[in-house]
């Protein structure tokens, strides 16, 4: 580790140097508010820890790494049921149960560092795998020990920061890409955006609206969300479980902590029918940027309701009508995603297994384990 550098690493966010938050300033995800979210209401199977890197006492970096215990984990997903994917969850959980992440496995992009203009970033990555090596050792200290060791999200370019002779036994991967919507500078309204689609997608806008007729949105607040938590959380877990891969569940009281903690900034809308709660998405300002969280919805009312794409059309509405530039909708459900206008950013990460053997394996491996995701690219602007 370059000697001008040091590092602490801090298990509690109420630890953290009063500089952190002047750092975090350009992302909600690695703010001190975020991490103490993360704190009270991660899921069962993660432990975080929160990285400083300081040059002499000024604190020039930021980090946030996950601990994963699969074996927690009371499935991977319920959706596909073949062979493959037995055998991928017995590899998984024999082999690659325990993973130490850089980065956040909650979302997607890169939520895992920010640095200061006073340090390289190639610098800042050899500090970050010491710091790794580092919460290896208090993992150690506990009894566990890391299978996989992961860094998530980084574009094409940011690949170069992990260029040091550290990462060359890392593999390099792809996985989902990113689906993130971008509004036009013409667009001053929702109508706008409309205006644009072609007729074939206008038309799919308006099938949509009609098939959600008698389905009321509502803006739930602190005290709607405590009063809810039950039926939210049963909408979550059934998406949630129904996915072809899990890594976690969300804790129960992980809504209503995202509330009080960032109050504004973080969005939850139901849907109703009859009064009844049957559907729910959330939203979380960053910067001149929005992200889509988790959702929730009942699966035969979704699927009577057209929900989902309707849940996508309110997302871009507020967005566009509230000057947002950019919606990260993150993975999965990427052909709808791209048939509203998202389009796919390629993603990069670097996984390096515990075992030399397996670690020489590690592209036929992942190869095997990653879900592999068919689908066609939309454009509805054409």
């Amino acid at each position: 580790m370059n000697s001008a550098y040091t590092f602490s690493i801090y298990e509690s966010a109420k630890q953290l140097p009063s500089q952190w938050n002047s750092l975090a300033s350009s992302n909600i995800f690695l703010s001190t508010l975020y991490l103490e979210v993360l704190e009270e209401s991660a899921p069962q199977n993660m432990s975080c820890f929160f990285i400083g890197i300081f040059e002499n006492k000024n604190l020039v970096g930021i980090a946030l790494s996950q601990f994963l215990d699969l074996n927690k984990l009371e499935s991977f997903g319920e959706r596909d049921k073949c062979v493959k994917t037995f055998f991928r969850n017995i590899i998984f959980r024999n082999f690659c149960s325990h993973v130490l992440l850089l980065g956040n496995n909650m979302l997607s992009g890169q939520n895992a560092y920010l640095f200061s203009e006073k340090i390289d970033s190639a610098k800042g990555t050899e500090v970050l795998y010491q710091a790794m090596d580092e919460i290896k050792k208090i993992l150690k200290q506990k009894g566990l020990s890391v299978h996989l060791t992961t860094l998530k999200d980084f574009e094409e370019k940011e690949q170069l920061h992990f260029s040091a002779p550290q990462f060359q036994s890392f593999y390099r991967f792809t996985t989902q890409p990113n689906m993130v919507f971008c509004s036009c500078d013409h667009w001053h309204t929702f109508d706008d955006y409309i205006a644009s689609l072609s007729k074939k997608y206008r038309d799919q806008y308006k099938r949509c609206r009609k098939k959600a007729t008698g389905i009321h949105k509502q803006k739930m607040d602190l005290k709607d969300i405590i009063a809810s938590e039950e039926t939210i959380y049963d909408l979550y877990h059934h998406v949630a479980q129904n996915a072809p891969f899990n890594t976690f569940f969300l804790a129960k009281n992980h809504f209503r902590v995202m509330k009080e903690k960032l109050k504004d900034n973080f969005l939850f809308y139901g849907y109703f029918e009859n009064g009844s709660l049957i559907g729910f998405n959330t939203l979380i300002k960053n910067g001149t940027q929005m992200d889509t969280y988790f959702l929730g919805y009942d699966e035969k009312i979704q699927r009577e309701k057209m929900l989902y794409l309707n849940m996508l059309y309110d997302m871009i509405a507020y967005s566009i009508n509230q000057g947002f530039k950019e919606i990260v909708f993150a993975r999965t459900a990427l052909e709808i995603k791209s048939s509203v206008g998202a389009k796919p950013l390629e993603m990069y990460g670097f996984m390096q297994h515990s075992n030399v053997l397996i670690n020489k394996k590690m592209e036929q491996l992942f190869c095997y384990l990653e879900p592999k995701t068919d689908w066609q690219e939309r454009n509805p602007f054409i």
